[in-house]
């Protein structure tokens, strides 16, 4: 998924945003609410984790711009207050979730799985297709009963795929989607990890370059 972290504790953040990473997740930053309001503007994010309390624009007013204006974006809002009154003004102002301070990373990590799955399509718990099988809540990927260990961004590339379920998806779809803000747009990441998820699926090839549009599972 692609995920925006909202909080104006740095070090909680990053925290954060690591955990998130080392799941396979593409995570952008911000520390304040104004960053965060340019970052929507032109990015495409599953999940926004938002801090109630940041600076410039206030958390509140960030998530009502975000309920109006981007409705498939879902909002796990954290705040260091955990009232009842507190949480239901939370949710009325668009707030998908609600998660008080402080937190054991394993809930929060849960609860931003559970919003994506509410921010796609259905999907089954495990994809399969060709052979392959991927359970992106154990992480493990299988071709045809082998274990076939790979890297997080692989591993992203290769759920986007299956999600895909045959359809080509573009080289800029999967950067947006696998790689956070700071990638490269011109970079041969993505055609770099086509070609390791090649040879780790192995023969005969499952995944195919469609020539002008993308890639795709057959």
């Amino acid at each position: 998924m692609r995920i925006l972290v909202v909080e104006d504790e740095p070090l909680l953040a990053d925290a954060v945003a690591l955990g998130l990473r080392q799941q396979a997740h593409a995570v952008d930053v911000v520390y304040d609410g104004g960053s965060a309001l340019e970052r929507i503007d032109v990015n495409d994010y599953d999940v926004v984790v938002l801090d109630r309390d940041v600076p410039v624009v206030h958390g509140d007013k960030v998530c009502a711009v975000l309920a109006e204006r981007k409705a498939d974006i879902r909002i796990l809002m954290l705040t260091a207050a955990a009232g009842i009154d507190d949480r239901v003004t939370g949710l009325a102002l668009g707030a998908d979730d609600y998660l008080p301070k402080p937190f054991a990373f394993r809930e929060l990590s849960a609860r931003v799985a559970a919003l994506g799955r509410r921010a796609r399509p259905a999907a089954p718990p495990v994809l399969r297709r060709a052979g392959i099988s991927l359970d992106p809540y154990r992480r493990e990927v299988h071709r045809d009963g082998r274990y076939v260990p790979l890297s997080r961004k692989e591993f992203a590339v290769l759920a986007e795929l299956l999600r895909a379920d045959g359809i080509a998806v573009s080289a800029e779809t999967l950067l947006e989607k696998a790689w956070d803000e700071n990638a490269d747009p011109f970079t041969h990441a993505v055609r770099m990890t086509i070609l390791k998820l090649r040879r780790k699926l192995g023969d005969p090839p499952v995944v195919l370059t469609e020539p002008g549009v993308g890639y795709k599972i057959r």
